[in-house]
């Protein structure tokens, strides 16, 4: 505590009860506070716009913050600070005078400072005869100390605002990239809905976004465009799994009604006429499962290779697909393709997980015929990263294979070299 005496203005300013409380506020140091003085100034800067001070009237406590000696601010010390108005002027990077004395009148006014005027206003210590002090007039930082922990707590909470509306301008950031590349998509693939509607309320709910954005009132416009994402999302996935159903079934149909009804093997997408399953299966090495061995009519024991579907590809034999190309087996029901039919399945999720969209798979299977495309898609699924687009990549093939210029033996046959003896032999160059 300063002084237990009110210190009143000297010459015509006034004295008023506002300076009067002010002053006992400044007075009111709690015992054992300490605060390293710059720490307490950023803390200051930060907390500027609550406080109601400019920034040149920083500039102006800076410098007095630099008269005082010590780096800490401390009850027990004498918190008063005497420059002259010229001292002050210089440390206050040249401010002029009339200048000086509007922002010093301006941080009196916001209660960080409080005058300690002389009898004849000047400002000096008088010290006693041990050479100790005894007196100072001046500017008291008193109340700089006496409100430190209120300034911290403004300029804490400012902190963490600001970090948050930084957080929430991310987040609409890419709520807005996530809307408009979900709807773009939606309208690429002609996914049903009111895709028209949805885009003006987007654009409806872009212009009420803030110029001066705070946590308070971007959060209502936040939480309407994530509601929208989900609801769009939730669209798109809906239309997905029925999708997937539909191609499943019309895909599982086709193979049906495509296959040869006396073979009594599931194993082999179709057999030449005249030939017979034997129900005995011989084991082919590499492999888990075995094929079927076909016998002819002359009673010779003979492997079905392949067999020439409507567009002129030969399907073969599903063992000879799964040992080319074994990373679609992880993709069959259970884990595990025992048949046609599970890879078919397989090869409809790995199209949705590739990002190829169902009319290119349909017309792919109308060209080559499902089993082939099944094979295919395994295939492009082997190649991983070195295929950029699968779904561009099987339309090039289908109209190849329309053209009759893509074969599927010389795929299998690169695959099977490129995972056994001849690495450097890739699938890419039977591809072409």
């Amino acid at each position: 505590m300063e002084s237990e005496c009110v210190t009143t203005p000297f010459g015509r300013r006034p004295m008023s009860l506002a300076m009067l409380l002010k002053q006992r506020r400044g007075e009111a140091i709690e015992p054992g506070t300490r605060r390293n003085k710059w720490k307490l100034f950023r803390s200051v800067c930060e907390a500027r716009a609550r406080l109601g001070v400019s920034d040149r009237a920083l500039t102006v406590l800076d410098a007095l913050l630099t008269f005082f000696p010590d780096d800490e601010l401390s009850g027990g010390k004498g918190l008063v600070v005497f420059p002259s108005n010229a001292q002050l002027c210089l440390r206050a990077r040249g401010m002029a005078a009339a200048t000086l004395r509007r922002h010093l009148a301006g941080l009196v006014e916001a209660g960080l400072i409080s005058r300690k005027d002389s009898p004849n206003g000047k400002r000096y210590i008088r010290r006693h005869r041990e050479g100790g002090l005894d007196e100072a007039y001046g500017f008291s930082l008193a109340p700089l100390l006496a409100r430190a922990t209120e300034i911290e707590t403004i300029a804490a909470r400012i902190a963490a605002d600001r970090q948050m509306l930084r957080a929430m301008k991310e987040r609409l950031t890419i709520c807005r990239r996530d809307i408009a590349k979900l709807v773009s998509a939606a309208v690429a693939e002609a996914v049903p809905g009111d895709w028209e509607r949805t885009s003006s309320m987007f654009q409806a709910l872009l212009q009420r976004i803030p110029r001066a954005a705070t946590p308070e009132n971007l959060s209502p416009v936040l939480e309407e465009l994530e509601t929208a994402r989900r609801n769009i999302i939730n669209t798109l996935e809906s239309h997905e799994k029925i999708q997937i159903a539909s191609t499943n079934e019309s895909q599982i149909e086709r193979h049906i009604q495509n296959s040869n009804p006396e073979s009594t093997s599931e194993s082999e997408p179709g057999l030449e006429t005249g030939q017979k399953a034997n129900r005995d299966c011989e084991p082919r090495a590499g492999l888990e499962r075995c094929e079927p061995r076909m016998v002819g009519k002359d009673g010779e024991g003979s492997r079905a290779i392949a067999r020439t579907n409507a567009a002129g590809l030969k399907s073969f034999p599903l063992g000879m697909v799964l040992q080319a190309c074994p990373d679609i087996v992880d993709y069959g029901p259970g884990a595990a393709i025992a048949s046609w039919r599970d890879l078919m399945m397989a090869a409809v999720v790995v199209r949705s997980m590739l990002g190829v969209g169902p009319s290119a798979y349909e017309e792919a299977a109308k060209v080559m015929g499902p089993e082939n495309t099944a094979a295919v898609m395994a295939c492009i699924l082997q190649r991983g990263e070195s295929i950029n687009s699968a779904g561009g990549y099987l339309r090039d093939l289908t109209r190849r294979a329309e053209r009759g210029e893509f074969a599927l033996g010389p795929v299998l046959m690169a695959q099977l070299r490129t995972r056994g003896s001849s690495p450097s032999h890739p699938a890419q160059a039977a591809l072409r």
